[in-house]
């Protein structure tokens, strides 16, 4: 096995009447592709199914995770709790302005001009900590607290790495999986090592309009037609998605943490399988698994293998494992790359290379990857 410096993650998933991901005007998005529109569903959305999803493998759950916050409203909504109900309002605003300079820049006072932020729960306490401070040092003095807060600001002005310093995790375990970038403080940028791809159907795509009402139960005999008329898009796809981690990356980004990588790698591994992304749960259950996943570990430039679908296939596990199989046939015997493969699957077709598994194999094989390359490192 040639050093596991890449994990590579490739997968099926079927899903009928769905509207997994929206656009702007509330249609499934969508991708050109091969000449033909393909059903999408973005990164972004993925991603955040995964780190949200509440399950017997939520990252959440693993041992040593730290949370974070994406939101515009930190300083309101977390550093400034319960604690402090009982504040100066004129007081609260001076020092509550000059923590929110410091985090979004010289505007994010206003909330308008704020970038959506991820902090880290490491963030949260120093801010915290910070503003109970200044709170105590003011005494209920709005002067005081404005030339207080005006020295803090001036000490700690767009620098959150400051703030985090010889934090294991500073953007939380969702930084550290997926990265953060902070356009008012470049410093606290953080490189993810898990690079996910948009997830498009491997044919051309399946749609129609659903027109349906809503009918009004208290209505009279002689009330006619329905109450409500509308309109939505419903999609049938089969869907190849595909994820890299960057394995030092991630060991670098856990703070050298190799146990906490693996643990990542194993419910990473169940959550892409299991957790569906989706709109519209109430009305159109889109709830889905996995038919198919490989993963690849190895030490070459990763590939997707999104070429195998260039040309529409039918949405039919079977026939998409095929083409993939192909596709992968070919890369391998012009480029001998020698990827580890494990691959789970409900269609018979043989993957080349790959041992044939369960998810749970698939994610102890997962896991088992940082202390290989940390072994190797070290021999």
């Amino acid at each position: 096995m040639s050093d596991p410096r890449f994990l590579q993650i490739h997968f099926l998933a079927p899903y009928t009447a769905a509207l997994l991901n929206r656009d702007d005007a509330g249609l499934a998005k969508r991708l050109p592709y091969g000449g033909a529109l393909r059903t999408r569903v973005s990164s972004q959305c993925l991603k955040r199914h995964w780190r949200l999803a509440e399950d017997p493998h939520a990252l959440s759950a693993i041992d040593g995770a730290e949370d974070a916050f994406r939101s515009r409203e930190i300083i309101e909504r977390k550093v400034f709790g319960d604690w402090a109900e009982s504040v100066d309002a004129d007081v609260r605003k001076e020092i509550g302005d000059a923590l929110l300079k410091a985090v979004y820049g010289d505007k994010g006072a206003d909330k308008k001009s704020r970038q959506t932020l991820l902090i880290g729960a490491v963030e949260i306490a120093y801010l915290t900590k910070a503003a109970k401070a200044l709170v105590a040092d003011a005494s209920g003095d709005k002067k005081a607290a404005k030339d207080l807060a005006s020295a803090w600001f001036k000490e700690h002005k767009a620098n959150l790495k400051v703030m985090s310093e010889g934090a294991k995790l500073p953007g939380g375990l969702t930084g550290a999986l997926f990265g953060r970038m902070v356009t008012s403080d470049p410093r606290a940028n953080i490189e993810a090592p898990v690079h996910v791809a948009h997830a498009f159907t491997v044919h051309a795509e399946e749609a129609e309009s659903d027109y349906f009402i809503a009918a009004d139960d208290l209505a009279r005999e002689e009330d006619t037609g329905a109450d409500t008329i509308q309109e939505t898009e419903l999609t049938s796809g089969l869907f190849y998605g595909y994820v890299v981690v960057d394995l030092p990356g991630l060991i670098r980004n856990l703070g050298g943490d190799v146990a906490l990588a693996g643990e990542v790698l194993h419910n990473l591994t169940y959550l892409i399988a299991e957790v569906s992304p989706g709109a519209k749960l109430g009305s159109t259950a889109p709830y889905s698994r996995a038919s198919f996943m490989l993963l690849e570990a190895g030490d070459r430039q990763p590939r997707s293998l999104a070429e195998a679908f260039r040309t529409p296939c039918k949405a039919e596990t079977g026939q998409a494992v095929a083409a993939l199989c192909d596709h992968l046939g070919a890369l391998d015997a012009a480029y001998d790359t020698d990827e580890t493969r494990r691959v789970m699957s409900l269609a018979n077709s043989d993957v080349p290379e790959a041992e044939r598994g369960s998810l749970s194999d698939l994610a102890q094989f997962a896991k088992s990857l940082p202390e290989r390359l940390k072994a190797r490192e070290t021999a």
